[in-house]
């Protein structure tokens, strides 16, 4: 728990070839609290000079009729972010599947090398996948966070406990 939750709290950030953010649900064709920050944060990335491509990734999840990968499409060329720097894949569910789908995109597109933008508490998991995929990334937590209370983020810590041991255990 120590871990997880020190590990997402210092952003690592560097000059890489694309900046992958993480899905995290959409309501209609909107993106949800969380997806939204870390919408938020890829594109400040992406401004600041970063990385010259933005990847969205994850596919449409149950009840919706928009992908989580269009969805954050739509939002970055809302804020001036070129369609021609915007990568997404639309056909994940999971995490884990959030980094294999963008890893192949990565490959078709030559790039080698990636910032992970997802939830501080997610980070560590996240890169841990994204190690076993062999993808050259660094880990860019939200500055800020829906889970804002000592409760949702204790509630989220534990969530993140459970998978992260579940993926160590399970692959």
């Amino acid at each position: 728990a120590t871990f997880i939750w020190h590990y997402g709290a210092y952003d690592h950030a560097t000059k890489s070839d694309c900046i992958i953010i993480l899905g995290a649900g959409v309501k209609g064709t909107s993106p949800s609290p969380v997806f939204e920050e870390r919408i938020r944060h890829g594109i400040n990335l992406y401004q600041a000079g970063f990385a010259p491509k933005l990847l969205f990734t994850g596919g449409v999840g149950e009840g919706q009729k928009h992908s989580e990968g269009s969805v954050g499409r739509w939002v970055a060329t809302q804020q001036a972010v070129s369609e021609g720097d915007i990568l997404i894949e639309e056909r994940s569910r999971t995490t884990q599947q959030n980094l294999s789908e963008a890893w192949s995109m990565m490959q078709r597109h030559g790039l080698k090398s990636a910032i992970i933008v997802s939830d501080p508490l997610h980070m560590t998991r996240a890169m841990m996948m994204a190690g076993r995929l062999d993808i050259d990334a660094v880990a860019s937590p939200t500055p800020t966070t829906r889970y804002r209370s000592i409760k949702t983020k204790l509630g989220f810590l534990a969530r993140e406990i459970y998978f992260f041991h579940h993926y160590v255990i399970t692959g």
